[in-house]
């Protein structure tokens, strides 16, 4: 079942076909079966505030997110083989490389889920 992600502070949608990652295989595949995400794709992650693009084949965008979805930290361009933390993130979204920067999104912001 996917959602949208909604940036309240300015009113954009972040993504329109978000998932969330539920059962343990889905936190530890993540995207990384897949060749590429589309623009309106997006994985959420509750309860983590690390990644690694270990055998990934593109980059990605990270927004952090603490208990209020409130952003705390973007990564922009993430680049294959590399890893990413925020200590005070709840929450993890993965996002096409450049949808941050494209929907002006910014530390402080607060982030909605909309089924």
């Amino acid at each position: 079942m996917s959602c949208k992600i909604i940036n309240k502070t300015n009113n954009s949608c972040i993504a329109s076909d978000a998932n969330i990652a539920r059962t343990f295989s889905q936190r530890l595949i993540g995207l990384l079966l897949k060749k590429s995400i589309s623009r309106e794709e997006a994985l959420i992650f509750y309860g983590v505030s690390s990644i690694h693009m270990f055998f990934m084949r593109f980059p990605i965008d990270v927004l952090y997110l603490d208990k209020e979805m409130k952003v705390l930290k973007i990564k922009h361009s993430l680049l294959p083989w590399r890893m990413s933390f925020c200590p005070k993130a709840s929450i993890t979204i993965e996002l096409p490389a450049g949808k941050a920067k494209t929907t002006l999104a910014k530390t402080g912001d607060t982030l909605e889920f909309i089924d």
